[in-house]
C-alpha cells in the first residue's frame, strides 16, 4: 500500500479573449477496489457540474461565462493505493466486451495486425502473453513515442487478437523528484474475471505508484482535460510519498 500526495496544475492560455469556454475534466481518481481518496480538491474558475460517465469515470464539466484569456485548474489531494496479484474487478455499466471494438485512434496498422496475428493467445490473456505482446509493441514503437501512442498501439493489438482492453489515464510516481502524467492499459482476463494492468511504456505491472484517473476506449474517453478551444497549455505535476 502506498500513499501519494498529488498536486497537478493545468494552465490554458488563449490568443484571444473569449466570453465562453468549456472543458471536460477527468481529474478525480476513480473509485475502485485499489484506490481510496483521503482528500481531493479541484480549484477552478467558473461553474462545475459533476457526473459519472458511461465508463464509470468521475467527470466535471467546467464552463466559464465571462471575459477571459486564461484558465487555471489546480487539483490537490492525498490518495491511498494498494495492489495485489489479483486482477481488478470490473466496475461500471459497460460490459468488458465494449472495449473490443476498434476506434479511430486504435485502428491497427499492418505491422500491428501482423504482431497480433502471430501473438494470438491460446488460453486467454495471461501475464506471459501480455508482457510478450508489450515487448513486441515496444519494438515496433521505438524511440521517444509518448505513452499515449504506445497505449493505443497495444490496444490495437489486443483488440485485433480478440482480447478486450481499455485505455487508462493517470499519474506515475517515479521518485521524490520525478512524476509523470501517463497512459497505460487494462487487459481483460476472462479466466480470472478481471482487468490486468500493464504499464506498456515500461512493460511492467501498473502498481501502487500508478494513480488511475479515468478509463475508456481510447484517449478521447479518458483524457484528464479536454479543451474545446485551441490555445497554449502548460502543466506542472508534483507527487510525493506521504
Amino acid at each position: 500500500m502506498n500513499r501519494l500526495r498529488i498536486q497537478h496544475t493545468c494552465e490554458h492560455r488563449y490568443a484571444h479573449t473569449y466570453q465562453y469556454s468549456a472543458q471536460a475534466l477527468r481529474l478525480t481518481p476513480r473509485r475502485d477496489s485499489t484506490q481510496h481518496m483521503l482528500n481531493w480538491t479541484i480549484h477552478a474558475p467558473g461553474r462545475r457540474v459533476e457526473q459519472v460517465d458511461a465508463h464509470g469515470n468521475i467527470t466535471h464539466l467546467l464552463t466559464l461565462e465571462e471575459s477571459h484569456r486564461h484558465i487555471e485548474v489546480v487539483v490537490t489531494g492525498l490518495i491511498e493505493i494498494s495492489w495485489s496479484e489479483r486482477p481488478l474487478p470490473h466496475e461500471g455499466p459497460l460490459s468488458p466486451l465494449a472495449y473490443l471494438a476498434f476506434t479511430e485512434a486504435t485502428r491497427p496498422t499492418p505491422d500491428l495486425l501482423n504482431l497480433a496475428a502471430t501473438s494470438r493467445p491460446q488460453n486467454g490473456a495471461t501475464w506471459e502473453w501480455i508482457t510478450r505482446l508489450g515487448r513486441g509493441v515496444r519494438e515496433l514503437r521505438r524511440g521517444d513515442a509518448p505513452s499515449q501512442d504506445i497505449a493505443h498501439a497495444f490496444l490495437a493489438c489486443c483488440r485485433a487478437a480478440g482480447v478486450p482492453a481499455r485505455y487508462v489515464s493517470g499519474y506515475r510516481h517515479i521518485d521524490e523528484d520525478r512524476a509523470d502524467r501517463i497512459a497505460w492499459v487494462d487487459i481483460w482476463s476472462t479466466a480470472q474475471d478481471g482487468w490486468i494492468a500493464l504499464d506498456v511504456d515500461r512493460v511492467e505491472p501498473a502498481r501502487s505508484r500508478h494513480c488511475r484517473l479515468a478509463v475508456g476506449r481510447d484517449h478521447l474517453d479518458a483524457a484528464p482535460v479536454r479543451i474545446h478551444r485551441p490555445g497554449e497549455s502548460v502543466e506542472t505535476l508534483r507527487i510525493r510519498d506521504q
